[in-house]
């Protein structure tokens, strides 16, 4: 199996609504005050998943064997976003899944119930090409979980990487092979990704946090 998450897909940490970040956990019982500023539009978000989709093909030579496995949560309409524009463009409907990254984590809370989302694997993965997909590359750690999860439903010809955006600070060798947008940021910083599937609009913002303010008891 070749494996080239051309080690530049997951993630700035993504925040969902309860400030969970995709690529590692906040401390718990702390809210963290934030601004920022907008770095990407709906447009450009749109623009960025047609060039992506563009480049898949032309890695893969056209679509033959090609799969896109979109890493929960907001990976996944994204990879359904990407399947559209290759049907467009291509006339060829490629098989979209899901996968649920969240017990082969190494970086989850002790104690902590983890929000499983679910995957959802119609194919085949054997002798594949499985593109993963997320929203955000930071760390590299969700990228790594999402390969230990995949082993667990075939071994695929190669695997690659699609990120919408790239924020560095990686931990572990890891590089994405399409990537939307490369962002220079910091450790005190986020980078926050709505899509209209999950959060009703499409944006991308960097987030700077302040004082951290405790809300409560993180347990004994």
């Amino acid at each position: 199996m070749t494996i080239r998450v051309t080690w530049a897909l997951h993630s700035t940490p993504t925040f969902s609504p309860a400030w969970e970040p995709v690529d590692g956990p906040v401390r718990p019982g702390v809210v963290a005050a934030m601004n920022g500023r907008r770095i990407m539009t709906a447009d450009e978000i749109r623009r960025a998943v047609i060039r992506i989709s563009h480049e898949i093909v032309e890695k893969q030579a056209g679509t033959s064997g090609l799969v896109l496995v979109g890493i929960q949560r907001r990976g996944v309409p994204l990879a359904r976003r990407l399947a559209e524009s290759i049907l467009e463009n291509e006339g060829e409907q490629l098989p979209v899944g899901a996968l649920d990254i969240e017990f082969y984590r190494d970086d989850a809370r002790l104690g902590h119930a983890p929000l499983v989302k679910g995957t959802d694997l119609p194919f085949e993965v054997d002798g594949a090409t499985v593109v993963l997909v997320d929203d955000v590359l930071y760390t590299g750690r969700t990228v790594r979980a999402a390969m230990d999860a995949l082993r667990d439903f075939g071994r695929p010809q190669a695997v690659r990487l699609a990120v919408l955006v790239d924020r560095g600070h990686r931990e572990l060798p890891i590089r994405a092979d399409h990537v939307g947008k490369n962002v220079p940021t910091s450790r005190e910083e986020v980078v926050r990704v709505r899509v209209r599937e999950v959060d009703g609009e499409d944006a991308v913002d960097i987030e700077h946090i302040g004082a951290a303010t405790p809300v409560g008891s993180a347990g004994a």
